[in-house]
């Protein structure tokens, strides 16, 4: 095979490999990703239903602060029944008209208690009055928690989101590489054959060739490296959103390039779950503190209700009562004390973790901050490499049309373009890892 056979088969492999497409199949987006990986996210169903749990706790402790209604009731079924058993005398004695002394009673008498079958239903009221301030602040404490629990799943939410774009992103960068390497091992088999032509002509000696070799091999083994690695990313990608890794193909997409200031980041940050979560845990812990201060005082209520019975002639049959209830455990005054104690602490750690949070999440933006824009230093010098490079080929064709370069020398320019491009889009993509965590950090979209 001569050299301008040769020269053009490298041109057309060159050309099928920059418009390199993978296996027909549905390409998925970044959103349609972080969709069907919230979709099928376990986690966020987890911090849902504990949404749903508190909630459901809220609405037990309303319903605590309405009357208890007891509906009570029993029969019991007497096989021997007591006797009462007056004794002649017992109540004393009278003078009759004759004047003798009568015995009250005359003689011993014998009463059976009741019958043998007796029932007895009831019902009973009893309506707090003390308990409802402290049950008040239970409720204040359920609604901070379902608060507390919404943040939680909204902060999972962002989480995941930032996992996905970091796969899909990094996936991105390891395929353009790998196209790279693809060129480079085109490059190195070209360089082969110009050495194996130069060989016959004596003007190449075996160790260059087999120079070349090792050339070839390294760039393989790098090939498959790259190929395992996007295998990797790709696997990750295809657990957290359930879709098969076969059927998995990232779209191509522009890099994001929208960014506010750096003020906006910060005062965004002042809203995001994490700082919301610790305001929230402070706020709970000083309602905890006015709970346990409410709970020293005595449980007072109201009882009503109503009873009826059958089998004892000694009870009424029915009657309604009302009355009032008084109940206060001493003991709870000194124990309440230490826990108020306990409650002290936890409302200065949930302080000083609310603080602490603050500091970090505004060392977080800017860390963020500083990384999008060494990423923009790279795109620009990175611009500026893919001008150059296009301008050195556009010369060698030049020089190529007037018979003064050779063609392999033109591939080897276009594999040093590539690399460029790919350098460029690295770092475009880089950006976008980094923008995307600088959102997630201060949840601005």
């Amino acid at each position: 095979m001569n050299n301008k056979i040769r020269n053009k088969l490298y041109v057309i492999m060159l050309c099928l490999i920059c418009s390199y497409t993978v296996k027909a199949q549905k390409a998925y987006s970044i959103d349609e990703l972080i969709d069907a990986a919230q979709k099928s996210s376990r986690q966020l169903n987890v911090k849902g239903y504990q949404v749903v749990e508190k909630a459901s706790k809220l609405k037990e402790d309303e319903i605590r602060r309405y009357p208890s209604v007891t509906l009570d009731g029993s029969y019991q079924y007497n096989f021997n029944l007591p006797d009462i058993s007056i004794p002649a005398g017992t109540l004393g004695s009278v003078t009759n008209g004759s004047g003798v002394e009568q015995l009250l009673p005359a003689q011993e008498s014998k009463f059976r208690v009741g019958q043998k079958g007796s029932y007895n239903v009831g019902i009973n009221l009893y309506q707090p009055i003390t308990q409802q301030l402290k049950l008040s602040t239970g409720l204040a404490i359920d609604r901070a928690d379902i608060k507390i629990s919404e943040q939680e799943r909204a902060q999972t939410a962002q989480e995941l989101k930032i996992q996905v774009e970091r796969l899909f992103y990094s996936a991105l960068i390891v395929r353009k590489t790998a196209e790279l390497e693809r060129l480079n091992l085109v490059l190195a088999k070209a360089k082969l054959a110009d050495g194996e032509a130069s060989k016959s002509a004596g003007t190449t000696t075996q160790t260059g060739l087999t120079g070349l070799n090792a050339d070839i091999a390294g760039q393989e083994q790098t090939l498959i490296k790259l190929e395992l690695q996007l295998q990797d990313y790709l696997s990750e990608i295809s657990v957290m959103t359930a879709i098969d890794v076969d059927k998995l193909e990232l779209q191509e997409t522009d890099p994001a390039d929208k960014l506010f200031s750096i003020n906006d980041y910060q005062t965004s940050a002042l809203q995001t779950p994490e700082l919301e979560i610790a305001r929230l845990s402070k706020e709970k812990a000083a309602l905890g503190i006015k709970a346990i201060a409410q709970n020293n005082l005595p449980d007072f209520g109201i009882l009503a209700g109503y009873y009826r019975q059958q089998g004892s002639p000694i009870l009424p049959a029915s009657s309604p009562y009302l009355g009032i209830s008084l109940k206060w455990n001493i003991q709870d005054l000194f124990v309440n004390k230490e826990i108020k104690v306990q409650r002290h602490a936890q409302l200065r750690q949930a302080d000083d973790n609310l603080i602490y949070t603050q500091q970090q999440l505004g060392l977080a933006v800017d860390r963020a901050w500083r990384k999008v824009q060494s990423c923009r230093s790279l795109i620009s010098a990175a611009n500026k490499a893919v001008l150059f490079r296009k301008e050195e080929l556009k010369e060698q064709q030049n020089r190529l049309s007037a018979g003064f370069e050779i063609k392999s020398k033109i591939l080897e320019t276009k594999v040093k373009l590539a690399q460029s491009e790919t350098e460029l889009y690295t770092a475009q993509l880089q950006q976008s890892i980094a923008i995307a965590e600088l959102r997630n950090i201060s949840g601005k979209n």
